[in-house]
């Protein structure tokens, strides 16, 4: 398979949630007929059966591990990595270190509900090409769009995107289109 993709997409969940969230499923479902392997990425804390985070840096090191791992089955593809929420966040922090080219960040949050004073924002610097894909709703904030960060708000979404799952993962297939990380369904 790895030779008749255009890309390797990774996806992570939020943080009180799983791999089976209704906008991860459409967009893995919209990203494989669109010729790009997709892996979505359960947390060690879930498959330990604990609903509470680890501390970022083991979020992150779990994470490096796994990206790494599925390189080695599609070295000659390129990897954009992504997820809902936490996963967002894990996949902005860790991009570089795992050779990303891209970013799909679903429900990025960019603040604690009510928090604005405690902004994420700066970990969407990452300098890679990234695309944030957030309700226009979402109590977690929306992030601001900056150079090579695109903010696509969901109108009447808010932070589960429950509304429309395939309407978002549209966006982002389009998007990987144009980077050339996806194709054409044949």
């Amino acid at each position: 398979m790895p030779g008749r993709v255009a890309s390797l997409l990774v996806l992570g969940h939020g943080a009180g949630g799983g791999v089976d969230a209704p906008d991860l499923v459409a967009l893995r479902d919209a990203a494989q007929a669109a010729r790009v392997a997709v892996a979505r990425v359960t947390q060690p804390y879930r498959v330990a059966g604990r609903r509470t985070p680890a501390p970022a840096g083991q979020l992150d090191e779990a994470w490096i591990a796994v990206v790494e791992a599925l390189r080695a089955d599609f070295a000659r593809v390129p990897v954009v990595v992504g997820g809902r929420s936490s996963g967002a966040r894990v996949a902005c922090r860790t991009a570089t270190a795992v050779g990303a080219v891209g970013i799909v960040a679903l429900a990025f949050p960019l603040h604690p509900p009510g928090k604005p004073e405690r902004s994420r924002q700066d970990e969407l610097d990452t300098g890679l090409p990234t695309l944030v894909l957030n309700g226009d709703r979402d109590p977690f904030g929306v992030p601001a769009a900056r150079r090579g960060v695109e903010v696509r708000e969901l109108p009447g979404e808010r932070h589960d995107l429950r509304k429309d799952p395939a309407g978002t993962a549209q966006i982002a297939i389009e998007w990987l289109r144009a980077h050339g990380w996806a194709r054409n369904s044949t």
